[in-house]
């Protein structure tokens, strides 16, 4: 979601240095943290994911906000 468009809400935490936002926006809509993905072996599987979340790196899912 490194768009030049996409809009960052408030910084709310950080995790493994990075920033961790309450809400992210683009054009596809605005989406809000919602949890940290599990770490197996260095990889964030994507069967964690429900329908329509976002894994966003280092390990940040976020939902369609509303």
């Amino acid at each position: 979601m490194s768009q030049p468009h996409t809009l960052r809400g408030t910084q709310v935490g950080n995790y493994l240095g990075q920033p961790i936002y309450e809400t992210i926006t683009s054009r596809n809509g605005t989406y809000v943290f919602d949890r940290i993905a599990e770490n197996i072996d260095g990889e964030f599987p994507l069967d964690q994911l429900k329908e329509n979340e976002l894994l966003i790196r280092p390990g940040l899912i976020y939902r369609p906000a509303g």
